[in-house]
């Protein structure tokens, strides 16, 4: 319960013991309080003052408050938002004050326990099976089913990048709790309250999970670019470079939690939950699909412009783009720019080395899949055999394939400059003569202007739309 009283707060907390919290003794209320400032005053120094007894006549104490400093109700950051009131150098300062938290925050292998893949795992587990009961009641059933698909798919090939995660030092005893209504921006910055306090395990977390928190809550305010700021600028205070999918899959989990908690509140005969539980839905498996982990072989002869479209791609999408004429010459230790030009199947385009650079080719891609990148492999393709081992690699991931074709090829062969390929027109034609028939990869017409190429791969690899927003890395927003 919250008093109000002149420009203060206290806050008493009810006799209540719920399992996960337990609040049923003077004894354990006062601890609780201590806790709450304690750990609150990491983020808002001069808003908690401390804890007050209240006391009997005779001088012994009955319970205990947290004494805050009040904060105006016209400043709380989902009042701006909702009612269009600037709010971006708020929103920069907060990420700014949040990644000088985690810095400073307490580390530990207690702590980093709490970040492994297999935590996480369990915390969505558990959400499911908490969920489960409301298929069809509260949330819709084919919702829920494909969230929890994507989410352990994810999970599932992408151990070394929580590792990594750890090994950084991103795994933090955050605030765990980082919603619009609990943020308050005032003239001289923002204040961050009311931190997840009665479980040190729920706080334990990666920040960026913290971060995707209120990332998650400005999109269900109605203000997606406001989260795709935020998100740069907490990138770009912690320093923080990490892979969109993982961004995606930390701001679904957080939705997919409050809609747990929409399911849970319409169970107890909140009819109006039951919209929550879908919007909050929707948002994590909009964030899913849009982080789905992707494969994209890009093929076709020499001249089809496969080379340039992967450029493009990348460029759009944020993917690492893997060239197998680069990676050829780079195992054959000769530069790019040099010419290694040899008639067809000789010098370093025998069977051999084309198996040696297809294999390095996908080693690579194995480990960056396995870190949450999304990878484009820019080669011929014209070997049934080496689209299937690519393919292996796709348990865990969305694999795309394209073959760029134009009768512009030859022309194209003629009269480019000389650059990494070495492949002429000859050579094309004897790869055309060859090349296995590759039924299930979408053709690409490569004879217009890139941007029309790029629009074409870009309805194949993000079919729905799939989110045009977060799908690069966070791009820092000027100002």
């Amino acid at each position: 319960m919250v008093f109000f009283v002149g420009d203060r707060a206290f806050k008493l907390k009810k006799p209540v013991n719920l399992g996960f919290l337990d609040f049923s003794t003077r004894d354990r209320r006062e601890r609780a309080c201590h806790r709450e400032v304690e750990l609150n005053r990491r983020f808002s120094p001069d808003v908690y003052l401390g804890v007050a007894d209240v006391s009997l006549s005779s001088g012994e104490p009955m319970d205990h408050l947290v004494v805050m400093r009040r904060m105006p109700a016209d400043r709380r950051l989902s009042h701006l938002v909702e009612t269009g009131v600037p709010t971006a150098g708020a929103l920069r300062a907060i990420a700014r004050l949040l990644a000088g938290a985690h810095a400073a925050a307490p580390r530990g292998d207690h702590i980093s326990a709490e970040g492994t893949r297999d935590a996480l795992r369990g915390r969505w587990t558990d959400s499911f099976d908490q969920v489960r009961p409301f298929h069809g009641r509260a949330i819709d059933i084919g919702e829920a089913t494909e969230i929890e698909w994507l989410a352990l798919r994810f999970l599932d090939g992408r151990e070394p990048l929580f590792n990594a995660r750890i090994h950084e030092g991103r795994v933090v005893d955050g605030h765990g709790d980082l919603m619009a209504d609990d943020i308050f921006c005032l003239d001289d910055g923002p204040r961050i309250l009311d931190c997840l306090d009665f479980d040190d395990h729920l706080r334990w977390l990666d920040g960026l999970d913290d971060a995707s928190f209120l990332c998650m809550d400005l999109e269900r305010l109605g203000a997606p670019g406001l989260a795709e700021h935020f998100a740069a600028w907490y990138a770009e205070y912690a320093a923080d470079p990490s892979p969109p999918s993982l961004r995606h899959h930390y701001v679904a989990y957080r939705a997919f939690v409050r809609a747990k908690v929409a399911c849970l509140r319409w169970g107890q005969g909140e009819t109006g939950a039951a919209t929550a539980a879908g919007r909050y839905a929707e948002i994590a498996l909009r964030h899913l699909k849009a982080g789905a982990v992707t494969l994209v072989l890009v093929g076709g002869l020499p001249g089809t412009g496969k080379s340039a479209l992967s450029e493009a791609l990348g460029d759009q999408l944020g993917f690492t783009v893997i060239n197998s004429d680069r990676i050829r010459k780079e195992l054959a230790d000769i530069s790019p720019d040099i010419s290694a030009a040899a008639a067809f199947g000789a010098g370093i385009y025998t069977a051999f080395w084309n198996r040696r650079t297809y294999a390095e080719m996908l080693k690579r891609a194995t480990r960056l899949l396995s870190y949450g990148e999304s990878v484009i492999l820019d080669a011929s393709w014209t070997s049934a055999q080496l689209r299937a081992d690519a393919a292996a690699l796709s348990d865990n991931a969305d694999l795309i394939a394209l073959d760029c074709q134009t009768p512009l090829a030859e022309e194209r062969l003629r009269t480019r400059a000389p650059g990494v390929s070495d492949a002429d027109a000859a050579i094309a034609a004897r790869m055309a003569e060859i090349a296995d028939p590759w039924p299930d990869a979408t053709l690409i017409d490569t004879s217009g202007p890139i941007e029309s190429s790029v629009e074409s791969a870009l309805r194949v690899i993000r079919p729905t739309g799939a989110d045009h927003v977060w799908q690069r890395r966070p791009q820092i927003p000027p100002g």
